[in-house]
């Protein structure tokens, strides 16, 4: 099942984790190792994650050098919506500390770097799912059941 949610990159300064790119379609036999033939313990548990195991990776540290306090604080509120629940791009502006900043909030959540890590596909629209940037609304509502959420 993992093999079916494309490929990304995983990006580390020695041990935090930087920008790259979001995950793109998987390649044609592209078997889903790294070129050395073996992924290292984050990429291990994302497999597990696409998979349908539980993960938190609260513990993963990621890189917000030059983040805004907004930006930090959104981070840190998004990473504590809990696995398999969503909350509104209204509700994670409050829970944030900055009600009323919704459109901002999904601005941030557009331009999130660390999908799964930083799990924007848990926040959705007040009348709806909402869009997923460049993954579309299909990846997003596929994280969601995955993740068992009610919709």
């Amino acid at each position: 099942m993992a093999g079916t949610w494309g490929v990304g990159e995983l990006v580390f300064d020695g041990d935090v984790l930087v920008p790259s790119d979001l995950p793109h379609p998987r390649p044609e036999g592209f078997g889903g190792l790294s070129p050395a033939g073996s992924p290292d313990r984050l990429a291990e548990r994302l497999r597990s994650y696409f998979e349908g195991e539980r993960d938190t990776f609260e513990d993963v540290v990621i890189d917000l050098d030059g983040a805004t306090d907004f930006q930090r604080t959104v981070t840190a509120a998004l990473r504590a919506v809990p696995y398999g629940e969503t909350v509104t791009y209204g509700e994670l502006a409050a829970l944030a500390g900055h009600p009323g900043a919704q459109r901002a909030t999904g601005t941030f959540c557009a331009r999130n770097r660390f999908g799964v890590i930083v799990p924007c596909h848990r926040v959705v629209a007040a009348d709806g799912l909402g869009s997923y940037g460049s993954l579309g609304v299909s990846y997003k509502q596929r994280l969601l059941e995955l993740e068992n959420a009610a919709l």
